[in-house]
């Protein structure tokens, strides 16, 4: 039986190595669908938050551009693009900490507002925005990440704050003709590391305003800055409007330095800059330099002041009365008391904190002492009476029924 065996083996193994030609074929093909069947599709585009790098004259610097969740780098579509600065505190090497407030704050909580791309450099500690390296640096950024994720020239924007205004208004200045609109926040002309420039205050502002000619712009500034004082948006929107320029300058009552949380929290800001195009070269069919056709922005200047909050509604007494009581989760927990003291009505949380409430309308009340953008809202059911309530801020909205007291026996 071995010996058998031994004879058997070398035929059984060229049997399995003489396949009929269509039968190869028709096993390749099965095998390769299989194989095609199973292998795993392409992982998507990165997006979001991209850490990337460039450098300049043998210096290496650290930077993030942010993709909105939609683009890919198939579809070759043209995409809006932003340049934006940051502030002193954020100033560094490793790459990152400018994505930490302003802009890059916003798109965290509202990505769905900005379908941008957007350029983030960080400048690093020892240098500030207004020096001409840095200027080259943050522009090279920006021509490496309009390339690489198709940047639209037509609409491309610049943005900075605090000390990153200061390097805006240069940018905008230099390079005029590069941006479709800019906005800057808490900025200026005048640096607080040269107050010498403040002797040039009858020129400055004009020498910016003639330079940027038309190009779109918003400012942006808190009534009580004490870092960058307000008058230094104020310098540049009248001078832009005296040059017939196209500004606008929105002053925030009761903010200091930080009012770029509110200015890019405002819902029409990215509205705003994509209804504006650049005036950009473009190449005809012929080789010679055309000019695109864009609307050139007609001569505007608006200056409104914001208040903080809306003045305060003074409601009767009964009404009062009528909002007072425990509010409740789905489980039946107490989670904020509403109750009066004379003419004012207050809230308590579960960690017994007391906050007054002020009346935008007789059913919308807003924190006296609290966020601009928080609202509470109480709802009536069919019948008129309080039913429940709605607190609404920036990002979310909860809401709390109404206890029923039950009647006394």
């Amino acid at each position: 039986m071995p010996r058998l065996l031994r004879l058997l083996f070398p035929c059984l193994l060229l049997a399995g190595t003489v396949v009929p030609a269509h039968a190869a074929g028709q096993m390749e093909h099965a095998f390769g669908a299989a194989k095609s069947h199973h292998d795993k599709p392409e992982p998507p585009q990165e997006t979001g938050f991209l850490n990337r790098k460039i450098e300049l004259h043998g210096v290496t610097y650290r930077f993030v551009v942010y993709l909105p969740e939609e683009w890919r780098r198939d579809d070759h579509r043209l995409w809006p693009i932003i340049l934006t600065l940051h502030g002193r505190g954020e100033r560094g090497s490793e790459g990152m900490w400018q994505t930490q407030i302003g802009l890059p704050q916003e798109l965290r909580d509202h990505p769905e507002r900005w379908p941008f791309v957007i350029v983030m450099p960080q400048c690093p500690l020892d240098s500030v925005w207004t020096d001409p390296e840095m200027l080259a640096m943050a522009m090279a950024t920006l021509d490496k990440e309009t390339e690489e994720f198709h940047g639209d020239p037509e609409r491309t924007y610049l943005t900075g704050l605090s000390l990153g205004g200061y390097g805006a208004w240069e940018l905008a200045r230099n390079n005029p003709q590069r941006w479709a609109a800019i906005a800057i926040v808490a900025g200026g002309v005048f640096w607080s590391y040269e107050p010498e420039r403040w002797q040039q205050v009858a020129t400055l502002p004009a020498e910016y305003a003639r330079a940027v000619g038309r190009t779109p712009v918003w400012l942006f500034h808190g009534a009580d800055d004490p870092v960058v004082p307000p008058r230094e948006s104020d310098l540049m929107f009248d001078a832009l409007k005296a040059e017939g320029g196209h500004v606008r300058l929105w002053i925030y009552q009761a903010l200091k330095h930080d009012c770029w949380t509110r200015a890019y929290n405002e819902p029409e800001l990215p509205r705003w800059l994509l209804a504006h195009r650049a005036i950009v070269p473009s190449t005809a069919a012929t080789g010679s330099a055309t000019i695109a056709q864009a609307a050139v922005p007609p001569p505007f200047a608006e200056r409104l002041v914001i208040p903080f909050h809306p003045p305060a509604l003074k409601l009767a007494p009964p009404a009062l009365d009528a909002l007072t009581g425990e509010y409740t989760d789905k489980k039946g927990h107490t989670l904020v008391t509403v109750f009066r003291q004379g003419d004012a009505i207050y809230e308590k949380n579960l960690q017994g904190e007391i906050a007054e409430l002020g009346a935008e309308t007789p059913s919308i009340f807003f924190y006296v002492n609290g966020s601009s953008t928080t609202r509470l809202t109480f709802d009536r059911d069919p019948q008129g009476r309080i039913a429940a309530l709605t607190l609404r801020d920036d990002r979310h909205e909860e809401r709390w029924e109404k206890r029923i007291q039950q009647a006394a026996r």
